[in-house]
């Protein structure tokens, strides 16, 4: 039994600052939040914040091999498969380079406070197992997103996609596609429909890209969202050149929205309109998106979230919504919340939390424009 007291506690769902404190048992359950509370160890945060930790909802673990490769290359030439510049990377690295490398992010993400990721990982059913085993004995949660080469082309046998599915599902919690650029439509509702009579997330890549939005409509007549809704993703990622009715289609669609604007900047692909799609209630999470690109540390991709939105916009976004999209929203997230199970502080929930250096008088700010690692005092 232990008591954290004397914090700014970022309490519930919505994130709410209350002077409180809390009781967590000897199963790492939180089951008390209250001013009076005290029993076991006393854990002093004075002049600290306690907030949730992190979920990075979008990355590529796998680029942990090739840090900081491809600069100046266009999105197709670096990522897209199978000649991007990553995935020839991939093929040539052994298994151990590739497990050593993926350890070492994971391990970074958990000193930053990342207590969950979602990743997309290549490679087929090995990919995943190779994951799995990086992931062993280091105290973060991997979503594992799988994917196969035979869900590419036009011409796909939907047996053998069929067959590579019930593979992956055993294994993996879901199914992460690359875009519509490689799939044909049928391939997109099958994974659909497998990952939900499942139970497994089934995520796509859309709109990253405009040269993307152009070429779906000239082939489908409808934007690669509207695909992706049509179909029955359960998440989206980027959607950072909405065009038409896409953000509308979004706020009713039963899909969750990842954005990973600084990836976006790297790749000069455009800043997404993410004050138009906050304004329609939709609840987006955050991500770092590949490791080559980027190191996965959400303070710095909500402290820059955060500004160049309002740059983008010319008007005010709240900080508090920006650190929802790395803590709470996923648990609100219908299409996700069930299937990855990430606490929030609260009476109940499981204590994944940090406690934090509080470096101004709002918590919200002070995490976002001034946290580092090393502010970071205590990981639960």
């Amino acid at each position: 039994m232990k008591t954290i007291a004397n914090g700014l506690i970022l309490k519930g769902i919505d994130l709410n600052p209350v002077r409180e404190n809390i009781v967590i048992d000897d199963e790492n359950k939180i089951i008390e939040i209250s001013k009076d509370a005290k029993e076991g160890e006393i854990i002093d945060a004075s002049n600290k914040i306690v907030c949730p930790r992190f979920i990075n909802a979008h990355t590529h673990i796998g680029d942990s091999i090739i840090k900081d490769e491809g600069d100046g290359l266009s999105l197709d030439e670096v990522v897209k498969p199978p000649h991007g510049i990553k995935h020839i990377a991939l093929e040539s690295a052994s298994d151990d380079e590739l497990v050593e490398a993926m350890r070492e992010s994971m391990w970074d993400m958990h000193n930053l406070g990342i207590s969950h990721f979602i990743d997309y990982r290549e490679g087929g059913l090995e990919g995943v197992k190779l994951l799995k085993e990086a992931a062993e004995g280091i105290p973060i949660t991997p979503i594992i997103l799988g994917r196969d080469s035979s869900f590419y082309g036009e011409d796909a046998d939907y047996h053998q996609v069929k067959i590579a599915i019930r593979k992956l599902l055993k294994h993996a919690d879901g199914i992460g596609l690359s875009g519509f650029g490689e799939i044909d439509t049928t391939v997109a509702e099958i994974i659909c429909e497998k990952c939900e009579k499942a139970g497994k997330i089934s995520s796509i890549h859309v709109a990253e890209s405009e040269g993307n939005q152009f070429s779906s409509l000239e082939k489908t007549n409808k934007t690669e969202p509207q695909r992706a809704f049509d179909a029955g993703f359960n998440q989206v990622v980027h959607m950072t050149n909405p065009k038409n009715d896409d953000i509308d289609l979004l706020a009713k669609s039963k899909s969750s929205l990842t954005v990973c604007p600084r990836s976006n900047g790297a790749l000069s692909v455009g800043i997404i309109p993410l004050f138009d799609i906050l304004k329609t209630g939709v609840k987006p999470l955050i991500g770092s998106d590949n490791i080559m690109i980027n190191r996965p540390n959400l303070f710095r991709e909500m402290e820059f979230t955060l500004k160049i939105m309002k740059g983008f916009s010319k008007d005010y976004i709240a900080p508090i919504e920006i650190l929802k999209m790395a803590t709470t929203n996923v648990c609100v997230a219908d299409s996700l919340s069930e299937k990855i199970n990430k606490s929030y502080i609260e009476e109940g929930q499981n204590c994944e939390l940090m406690i934090l250096n509080q470096k101004s008088s709002n918590p919200y700010l002070s995490i976002i424009n001034r946290t580092e690692v090393n502010d970071i005092v205590n990981l639960f």
